[in-house]
């Protein structure tokens, strides 16, 4: 995948805590600069893809990237 994406990022330049909070109910900040991303999709396909372990990507946690993972493979 083509990391130029991450020079659109909304994120870029950010402080990177946002998008490590303590639990899922601490990643608002995240989640709405994600709102606002243009490659928010394909963060969040590097993510999935990656099965990254931590942060948010792509507007999703990680609990919620593992249901889109779930949710992909009974439909597969």
């Amino acid at each position: 995948m083509n990391a130029t994406w991450r020079q659109r990022a909304a994120c870029r330049g950010l402080d990177a805590d946002i998008f490590y909070p303590v639990s899922d109910d601490d990643a608002w900040e995240a989640k709405a600069v994600c709102d606002a991303c243009p490659v928010r999709q394909t963060c969040l396909e590097h993510a999935l893809a990656g099965r990254e372990r931590e942060g948010v990507w792509g507007g999703l946690t990680e609990r919620e990237r593992r249901r889109v993972l779930r949710q992909r493979r009974r439909t597969a």
